[in-house]
């Protein structure tokens, strides 16, 4: 029996279990799932169109064991499959069907403890997200959709609004957030962050400490250092690839005055001896308000640095970006979005437009963009090679 067997039979038992304690003992077992299927025509590839349909069924549960401690757990998987189409290439089809969140939670009214796969985030920031480490969730995706990661997540809250977390990840292979380089198998993730309340908003801190490896992120690694591509084929004799360690700092704030202010920084560091740019920055500042025209606009600004030098605060290279979105809700049903990115590097803009009708069950998405034939941002996403160039989309979503 494979992994995916085993990983299918434990869903399965452990959602027949909430089923058969529900009756008498569940405060609140739901049923519900999330049904989408889409169309994306992409006018500049050779007229590349993608056809697909995702299915999300899950599964939740409540059982209070007193009047201050309960558990609540999460089951779902994740259904889809797609084909693109195109001109002068073959058609491409993709699908699968692998486990979206699987957890369980102890709770109280000041502490919590969540096992399993789990989505996690945290950071202030918006579109550009130094703080994206454990999620890929892109700005552009109305559905928010993101894998989680297998961790242990603690948390307790103080009376006067602080947090302090503590996590742990294990079997989380795959790269994951800005990663470029997977993690190093069998081993453990640990981090943690202390969030604290200030005049007129809350700051925090982060940190996160891994073993990155740096056998199969070759490929990435040698086209960060400008080596030749080639080079890749004699790294392995030539190079030291043990696995190295890396370690993340982090700091974001978030403040009202008159207008919303945050900000985040994060420094990576990796210990990678014939690697030139040992050290990693991405910093973003924001603001945003709403205006009290009409139904209120809320507008957002964001720019964002990213750089990779020999020495934590010493010049290196990288790219820089501005965005600017505005959403104005046009009536009880329909909602308008905006967004344009600015590259300063390659002078190039990026534009995303986005018209949402919502009803009680369905919800209709008209996504149109215009953007460089080459997209550099969000670069950790694999789907955003077809919004390069121009195009549209057409969302169907359907909640029970």
């Amino acid at each position: 029996m494979s992994i995916k067997d085993y990983k299918i039979l434990f869903i399965s038992c452990f959602t027949a279990g909430i089923l058969i304690i529900s009756p008498s003992h569940a405060k609140n077992v739901n049923l519900q799932g999330q049904l989408s299927g889409w169309a994306l025509v992409n006018t500049d590839q050779d007229y590349q169109t993608q056809i697909g349909t995702r299915y999300i069924p899950a599964v939740s549960g409540l059982l209070p064991f007193s009047s201050s401690l309960s558990l609540d757990t999460e089951i779902s998987c994740n259904m889809y499959a797609s084909t693109v189409f195109s001109h002068n290439q073959p058609t491409r089809s993709d699908n699968n069907l692998k486990t979206y969140r699987l957890w369980f939670r102890f709770y109280t009214n000041q502490f919590e403890a969540r096992l399993g796969l789990q989505k996690i985030n945290f950071g202030s920031a918006t579109l550009f997200r130094p703080l994206m480490w454990f999620d890929q969730i892109d700005p552009q995706d109305p559905l928010q959709l993101t894998d989680g990661v297998y961790a242990v997540l603690l948390k307790y809250y103080f009376l006067d609004n602080a947090n302090i977390w503590f996590w742990g990840l294990y079997g989380n292979n795959e790269t994951k957030g800005w990663e470029f380089i997977p993690t190093e198998k069998k081993s453990i993730e640990l981090g943690g962050r202390i969030q604290h309340p200030v005049p007129r908003g809350e700051m925090a801190l982060t940190y996160h400490r891994r073993q990155a490896d740096v056998q199969r992120g070759i490929p990435q690694l040698i086209r960060l250092a400008g080596l030749p591509e080639d080079f890749s084929d004699l790294a392995s004799t030539l190079l030291d690839l043990k696995p190295a360690t890396e370690q993340r700092f982090g700091v974001d704030g978030k403040w009202d005055i008159i207008v919303g202010l945050w900000g985040e920084a994060v420094f990576i560091h990796r210990n990678i001896d014939w690697l030139p740019y040992k050290y990693q920055r991405m910093i973003t500042a924001g603001t945003d308000y709403t205006f009290g025209l009409g139904n209120g606009i809320h507008c957002l600004y964001e720019h964002f640095w990213f750089e990779i030098s020999e020495k934590m605060f010493g010049n290196g290279e990288g790219m820089e970006f501005s965005a600017f979105a505005a959403n104005y809700p046009m009536g009880l049903l329909d909602n308008f979005t905006g967004m344009v990115y600015y590259d300063w590097e390659n002078k190039e803009w990026y534009r995303f437009f986005n018209w949402q009708r919502t009803y009680d069950n369905f919800s209709f998405y008209l996504i149109g963009f215009w953007n460089p034939d080459q997209f550099q941002i969000y670069q950790n996403l694999t789907e955003t090679n077809m919004f390069a160039g121009k195009g549209f989309q057409i969302i169907v979503v359907f909640n029970h």
